[in-house]
């Protein structure tokens, strides 16, 4: 996964306040700013590919941060002890809520930054269209852990603003879907080019919807990109 963005570090004070109690242990070298938040994001998006991740507690990605070779994403007080608390997390993020929303801030910035650049450098309307959704199949495919929260498999026992942001998220989609298509229906000489915009675009957003959900819910075993070139060619 790529690391997501990374946000302000509350515990820099706490490994000080460690190092200077514990003189004699080894120096540890001091975790750059926001590093433990976007490792303890890695890990939330990692146990989600996990098979039976419907429902992450925070006890249980806490235990996950104590295991061998995991003490680079802790405090270097808790790392010393060989122990992470659900407490450790709450330094990071005020609720497991807010794991998520950096999660899905993650998803938005990498989608949208592609999609502005497809729409820079593709001229053909249809074919930007295309690229979108294949680039949006191919993001869920790459970060498995993401593509559940994506489809809101991740988010059923969550905030209910969690799932709202994420259809947000995919009516952001549609809306640029739609804006492409229409100016491809006007090339083509449509005499109706806005309702044949917003039909294709619509399935085209349900698509994507669909393959991605096929693919968290076949363990990821289904591509969510198979043959999908002539799926898109029958809806562009």
């Amino acid at each position: 996964m790529t690391s997501p963005p990374a946000g302000r570090d509350n515990a820099v004070e706490d490994d000080a306040a460690e190092s200077e109690s514990t003189p004699e242990a080894p120096v540890r070298k001091r975790p750059k700013p926001g590093e433990r938040r976007v490792q303890i994001l890695q890990t939330l998006a990692a146990m989600l590919e996990e098979p039976g991740a419907d429902r992450i507690t925070t006890a249980a990605l806490a235990a996950m941060l104590e295991e061998p070779g995991a003490d680079r994403i802790t405090t270097a007080a808790l790392a010393a002890k060989l122990q992470v608390s659900e407490a450790a997390l709450y330094r990071h993020f005020a609720s497991k809520a807010q794991m998520f929303e950096g999660l899905i801030e993650f998803i938005e910035q990498s989608v949208f930054t592609v999609i502005n650049q497809v729409t820079e450098r593709e001229a053909d309307p249809a074919q930007r269209a295309r690229r979108i959704v294949f680039m949006l199949l191919q993001f869920g495919e790459k970060n498995p852990g993401m593509a559940r929260v994506m489809v809101g498999d991740a988010l059923v026992f969550e905030n209910e603003r969690l799932s709202a942001r994420m259809n947000q998220f995919f009516d952001k989609i549609e809306s640029q879907l739609r804006q492409t298509l229409r100016t491809a229906a006007e090339n083509a000489g449509s005499q109706t080019p806005t309702v044949d915009a917003n039909g294709r675009a619509s399935a085209l957003t349900a698509l994507a919807v669909g393959r991605l959900q096929r693919y968290t819910r076949s363990g990821f075993k289904r591509s969510p990109t198979e043959q999908i070139e002539m799926a898109l060619g029958l809806l562009t």
